[in-house]
C-alpha cells in the first residue's frame, strides 16, 4: 500500500519560510519522479516544482522559480519543498505526488499515480 505523508505546513509571515517534507512508503522510490501541488480555495489544483528520480533535474511553476526549491533523498525515501520568501498568494494545500514520469509530475495533476493528503499552508500578509 502506497502512503505519501506531507508535513511541516503552518502560519508564517509574508517574508518568512517553510520546508515541506513528503514521506513515501509502499513503492521504490527512487523509481518514481516526484512532485509538489498546491490548492487554494475555489481554485483548480496546480503544479509547484517537480523532480526526476536522481533529482538531477528540477521543474518550477513560474511564481515560484527562485524561491522555493524541491529536493529529494533516496535514502529517505522523502522529497522536500523549501519555500523562501513566501507571499500571501501562496497560500494554500500543498500536495505529494508520485508517479514513475518525472514529466507528469511536473505539469498538470491528471493522471498522476499517488497523492498524500495534503498540508495547508497559510502565510498572512
Amino acid at each position: 500500500q502506497v502512503q505519501l505523508v506531507e508535513s511541516g505546513g503552518g502560519l508564517v509571515q509574508a517574508g518568512g519560510s517553510l520546508r515541506l517534507s513528503c514521506a513515501a512508503s509502499g513503492l521504490t522510490f527512487r523509481n518514481y519522479g516526484m512532485g509538489w501541488f498546491r490548492q487554494a480555495p475555489g481554485k483548480e489544483r496546480e503544479f509547484v516544482a517537480g523532480i526526476t528520480w536522481s533529482g538531477s533535474i528540477t521543474y518550477y511553476t513560474d511564481s515560484v522559480e527562485g524561491r522555493f526549491t524541491i529536493s529529494r533523498d533516496n535514502v529517505k525515501n522523502t522529497v522536500y519543498l523549501q519555500m523562501n520568501s513566501l507571499k500571501p498568494e501562496d497560500t494554500a494545500v500543498y500536495y505529494c505526488a508520485a508517479d514513475p514520469d518525472p514529466v507528469r509530475v511536473s505539469r498538470s495533476p491528471n493522471g498522476i499515480d499517488y497523492w498524500g493528503q495534503g498540508t495547508q499552508v497559510t502565510v498572512s500578509s
